[in-house]
């Protein structure tokens, strides 16, 4: 089984930055890919982005423009979300994702992140 932390989350106002930070534990030698989606109320997650955590590619949503960017460290367990040029539109709660090739498999519980205007 493979656990999952996130944190960094907070409020933020509009055109700051965040940092998420996501700590794997338990069979992580397992894994093949970490990311993240976000969630706000009433809405469906949506994917953010991910990374291959054996050589780090990533790969974002369209939507990002360029905004976000993900990166690890696998000593740590650890995969980071940073998130630029923040805007009111990006209030969600954020959750950390774990899996294999072709599937997220864990989840972490979320943390929240407020932009405010």
């Amino acid at each position: 089984q493979v656990q999952l932390v996130e944190s960094g989350g907070g409020l933020v106002q509009a055109g700051g930055s965040l940092r998420l930070s996501c700590v794997a534990s338990g069979r992580t030698v397992s894994l093949y890919t970490m990311g993240w989606f976000r969630q706000a109320p009433g809405k469906e997650r949506e994917f953010v982005g991910s990374i291959i955590l054996s050589g780090g590619r990533t790969v974002y949503a369209d939507s990002l423009k360029g905004r976000f960017t993900i990166s690890r460290d696998n000593a740590k367990n650890t995969v980071y979300l940073q998130m630029n040029s923040l805007r009111p539109e990006d209030t969600a709660v954020y959750y950390c994702a774990a899996g294999d090739y072709v599937s997220f498999n864990y989840w972490g519980q979320g943390t929240q992140v407020t932009v405010s205007s």
